[in-house]
C-alpha cells in the first residue's frame, strides 16, 4: 500500500490519462480484437499460441483470485483512493490482476514469438520484442499507478501468466500440442469445468459473492469453447486465413460484429443466469474458432468455383 500511496501522491491529470490509455490494451476487448486479427486474417498459429496461454493463464487467475479472496485496494485501505472511473474495470478479487495476466498472455507470446523470429530484419525483431515488453510493463504499471492492484497483485499474475506462456511456447514447439490434441482438450476441458464447479461450492458456502461465480462460469464457457473450437478446425476446418486485403477487411469486421451480436444478443436470449453465462461464452469462443472459420472456408470455396 506505500507504494500505492506513492503513486497516488504523483498523480498528474496528463500522468492519469497516459496509465488510463495504456490499461485499455489489457482490457478483454482489445485482447479479443487483436486476436480475431490475428485468428482470421493475419497468422492464425500465433493466434493459437496466445490464445491457448490466455485461456490458460485466464482460468488460473480465476481460480487463484477465489482461493485467496484479497480485497481490492480501497477496501484495504478505506482512506486510498483509486483514480475516478478507475473502478468500473476493476471487477472482483485484486489478486493476482487479471489486466496483467492479459497483457502477460498477449504480448509475452508475441515477445518470444518475435525473438524467435528468423529475419535479416534485425531492427524490425528487436522493435517488435521491445514493444511486447512494453507493453506488459506499461499495463502492469497502469493497474498499480490507477489505485486498482497493489505490487503483489500485479508481479504474481505475471509470474504465473508468464510461467504458462512458457510451456504453452514449449509444447508448441515441440510439437506436442499437435500430436496429442485429444490430451490437450480434456484436461483443458476440466480445468475449465473444475474453476466453475469451485466457484459454484465457493458461492454457495456464501464464500464468494454470486458475481465471482458468474466471472468464474463466463471463464470457464470461454475455455471450454475454444478447446472445442481448436480440435474442431485444426482437424476438419482447416481454413485459410490468408488472403486479398479487401476481403479481409471485410472477414474481419463482420466477424467482430455477429461477435459482438451474439454476446448481447444471446444475453437476451439465454438471461443472466450462471448456466446461461457459461453457455454464451462458449457459444461466442466457438463462434470465433470454428463456426466463423467454416463460413469464411465455405466462401473462399464458393468463390473459387465462380
Amino acid at each position: 500500500m506505500d507504494f500505492l500511496r506513492m503513486l497516488a501522491k504523483a498523480r498528474t491529470p496528463g500522468g492519469t490519462a497516459f496509465f488510463r490509455a495504456c490499461t485499455w490494451f489489457g482490457e478483454e476487448v482489445c485482447v479479443v480484437a487483436v486476436l480475431c486479427l490475428l485468428f482470421w486474417c493475419i497468422d492464425k498459429r500465433a493466434a493459437y499460441r496466445i490464445s491457448f496461454a490466455y485461456f490458460a493463464s485466464g482460468l488460473a487467475v480465476q481460480i487463484l483470485k477465489i482461493t485467496f479472496r484479497i480485497e481490492r485496494p480501497w477496501v484495504l485501505d478505506p482512506e486510498f483512493l483509486p483514480v475516478e472511473g478507475a473502478m468500473t474495470t476493476a471487477t472482483g478479487y485484486s489478486f493476482p490482476s487479471g489486466h496483467t495476466q492479459a497483457a502477460t498472455a498477449m504480448y509475452g507470446t508475441l515477445f518470444l514469438w518475435a525473438a524467435a523470429w528468423q529475419t535479416k530484419q534485425k531492427v524490425k525483431k528487436i522493435l517488435c520484442c521491445f514493444f511486447s515488453i512494453l507493453a506488459v510493463v506499461l499495463v502492469g504499471m497502469s493497474r498499480m499507478y490507477l489505485g486498482v492492484h497493489t505490487p503483489k497483485d500485479v508481479f504474481v499474475s505475471f509470474a504465473v501468466s508468464f510461467v504458462l506462456v512458457l510451456v504453452v511456447s514449449y509444447l508448441y514447439n515441440t510439437g506436442q500440442l499437435d500430436h496429442h490434441k485429444k490430451i490437450v482438450v480434456i484436461v483443458l476441458m476440466a480445468i475449465s469445468v473444475f474453476a466453475v464447479v469451485y466457484a459454484l461450492v465457493l458461492g454457495n458456502a456464501e464464500v464468494i459473492p454470486k458475481a465471482l461465480v458468474s466471472d468464474c462460469a463466463k471463464a470457464g464457457g470461454a475455455g471450454v469453447g475454444f478447446a472445442v473450437g481448436w480440435y474442431i478446425e485444426t482437424g476438419r476446418i482447416q481454413f485459410l486465413c490468408r488472403g486479398a486485403w479487401r476481403r479481409q477487411v471485410v472477414r474481419y469486421f463482420s466477424g467482430i460484429a455477429v461477435t459482438l451480436l451474439l454476446k448481447s444478443g444471446l444475453k437476451i436470449v439465454l438471461g443472466d443466469s450462471l448456466p446461461a453465462n457459461a453457455i454464451r461464452y462458449f457459444l461466442v469462443v466457438l463462434w470465433i474458432m470454428a463456426l466463423f472459420p467454416a463460413a469464411i472456408k465455405a466462401a473462399e470455396e464458393r468463390y473459387k468455383k465462380r
